[in-house]
């Protein structure tokens, strides 16, 4: 997948990219989220969670760490999403109280996991990468940075 560059003028519009994006995303997949606080991490979650027809509300799991909502993809298979959110994270202890580790790598959930850089070393080799940041022409903008980190076929996690 080459990687893409979008741009957004609004958290509407966030909503509607990271939706566009869910259409690419199959269950296993993890998308690693990068980005500075409001940034637009969280609306561009609430897009994929709109295309695979979550009914909860969406918000960031800043205090519970990990949400977990139930969706369906476009053809009715049931899909389960982990949000993710390790802003508050500090230590590898913490990663793994929280089951970080199980969840990243359970098989029959979409993972989107925001601030990943606090755990860059647990991710699967294979992911997408999203990184949202402020135009440095206009901080009303968002740069949206997609790109998909894949190993070759027969290689695993080691």
């Amino acid at each position: 997948m080459e990687p893409e560059l979008l741009r957004s003028s609004s958290e509407e519009e966030t909503i509607v990219i990271g939706g566009d994006f869910a259409q690419r995303l199959r269950i296993g997949d993890v998308v690693a989220l990068y980005g500075d606080l409001g940034a637009g991490k969280t609306e561009f979650v609430k897009g994929i969670c709109t295309f695979f027809a979550v009914e909860d509300i969406v918000t960031s799991p800043t205090f519970t760490i990990i949400n977990q909502y139930a969706g369906t993809t476009p053809d009715g298979v049931p899909v389960k999403i982990y949000h993710v959110d390790l802003y508050r994270i500090e230590t590898p202890e913490e990663l793994a109280e929280v089951g970080f580790d199980d969840c990243v790598f359970a098989h029959d959930a979409i993972k989107l996991v925001e601030w990943s850089e606090k755990a860059e070393h647990l991710l699967p080799r294979a992911h997408y990468t999203v990184r949202i940041t402020a135009d440095p022409d206009d901080d009303n903008i968002r740069l949206i940075d997609i790109r998909y980190q894949s190993v070759p076929v027969g290689i695993e996690r080691l």
